[in-house]
């Protein structure tokens, strides 16, 4: 089982922010909320989950950032009811994600926020103070902006934590996997550019309800095909969390995809859609948006040998006692007369403890975001401030760097996290449908 720091997802790279939503990370001057002349009628309550209420007021909130997102894509806008609908059933969601992450003491401190915030801002080229006068300028609550990355950042880090670092793959997998691009010429590297919709199936679901689902993916589907702007389908139709940005996927390798849609996409040309796909999470139809690229060379890349203390978090150990343990290590081996090895030994709280901290040879991409940063800013010798990441507190220390052609051992690193991402969307979504299954919830904006 690899050590903590190492990422497990680099497809969506969500594992902690790359999963701001897009709502958040798009330039935020056209995150303005749309302006109302008419009186705010009371709240009421829309929907139940479990203990907690989502109010009109919270869909209200939502619904406006999602219409200007989508006004700021160029994308046609859905009809009204369907988009409060699909928000809805986001926002439904959202807050089972967040009651599972508070039962279970995923947090995030208030400096962790800052950094993350401070981060979205470097993005959007301006300082966090101007960041904030924007957002206020453009009718966004500074407090509630922040509240909403800390959720985002929460859902991020429970993902990982109940379905990415789950995922384990074999040496046979990897060796079959590369045969099998031999064979197929799959690795040629071309990229697509895949959107889709995702009608979400509930476990156990009649076979009544079921046909209700497909025929709904059925129409959308035949939308598609008719030439309708998918990212409004997606926008109407689907119940996936990417729908407000088309539900794009990017541009990735088809072994990258998950398999049906790497299947169904084969027999696309650029613009086409698919018919209704079934998975264990529902009924998909995608499309495939363009192609790019092709040839698998690898150019040398730079490795770096480095080792860590990895103090974690949790109902026992707090944030700040986590930091300030970890800056008692630090001064210990400044002062000197302390080995990295031997306190990695006695503190480290993941795999690489019994081996002094020693992570290894690693490549560009193979830790989170966070990690890799820290590790990048440093001289060989030298040992980072506390650093947080997804995980828990790091102190890192780089031992050495090298640049070399290592193209057979590189492959397998990219052919075990292509069937990481490929299992990963699939474990998600099928992890999404059996929480939302669990949970107790009940719709009354129909009731309205």
């Amino acid at each position: 089982m690899l050590p903590a720091v190492f990422r497990s997802c680099s497809a969506h790279r969500l594992v902690l922010l790359a999963t701001f939503s897009a709502a958040v990370l798009a330039p935020l001057t056209s995150l303005q909320a749309a302006p109302r002349n008419e009186p705010l009628e009371a709240d009421r309550i829309v929907a139940v989950v479990n203990d907690e209420v989502i109010t009109a007021s919270d869909l209200r909130q939502r619904l406006d950032l999602a219409l200007a997102q989508l006004k700021s894509r160029g994308t046609s806008l859905p009809p009204k009811e369907e988009l409060e609908r699909q928000m809805l059933e986001r926002l439904v969601m959202d807050r089972v994600q967040l009651q599972l992450a508070r039962d279970s003491g995923v947090k995030v401190s208030d400096a962790e926020l800052d950094q993350a915030i401070g981060r979205i801002a470097a993005n959007n080229k301006v300082s966090v103070v101007e960041f904030r006068a924007m957002l206020e300028k453009d009718g966004v609550s500074y407090p509630k902006f922040r509240e909403e990355i800390r959720s985002e950042i929460i859902i991020s880090r429970l993902r990982e934590r109940e379905v990415e670092n789950r995922i384990t793959i074999s040496d046979g997998e990897v060796d079959n996997f590369i045969a099998g691009e031999q064979r197929g010429g799959a690795a040629s590297g071309e990229e697509l550019q895949i959107a889709h919709i995702l009608v979400r199936a509930p476990e156990g679901a009649s076979p009544e309800a079921l046909q209700k689902l497909q025929a709904k993916a059925a129409q959308a589907a035949e939308r598609a095909r008719q030439g309708e702007d998918f990212a409004q389908l997606a926008a109407s139709y689907s119940d996936a969390p990417d729908a407000l940005n088309g539900g794009d996927l990017g541009f990735r390798t088809q072994d990258r995809l998950p398999t049906i849609f790497a299947q169904a996409a084969a027999e696309l040309n650029p613009g086409q859609s698919s018919g209704v796909l079934r998975s264990p999470a529902g009924f998909h139809v995608i499309k495939l948006v363009a192609k790019k690229g092709g040839g698998m060379d690898l150019p040398p890349v730079q490795q770096t040998r480095v080792r860590h203390i990895l103090i974690r978090v949790n109902e026992v150990v707090s944030e700040e006692e986590g930091r300030r343990k970890l800056a008692a290590v630090k001064e210990r081996l400044e002062k000197g007369g302390a080995d990295f090895a031997e306190l990695a030994r006695l503190y480290s709280q993941d795999g690489s403890a019994a081996k002094g901290g020693d992570l290894g040879w690693i490549y560009p991409g193979d830790t989170v975001p966070e990690f890799e940063r820290a590790m990048n800013a440093l001289t060989p010798g030298q040992i980072s401030e506390p650093v947080r990441s997804p995980f828990g507190w790091h102190l890192i220390q780089v031992q050495e760097r090298r640049v070399q052609d290592v193209s057979d051992e590189r492959r397998r690193s990219i052919a075990r996290q292509a069937l990481r991402d490929r299992r990963s969307d699939d474990a998600y979504q099928d992890w999404l449908r059996q929480i939302r299954d669990r949970a107790y919830v009940e719709i009354r904006l129909e009731r309205e």
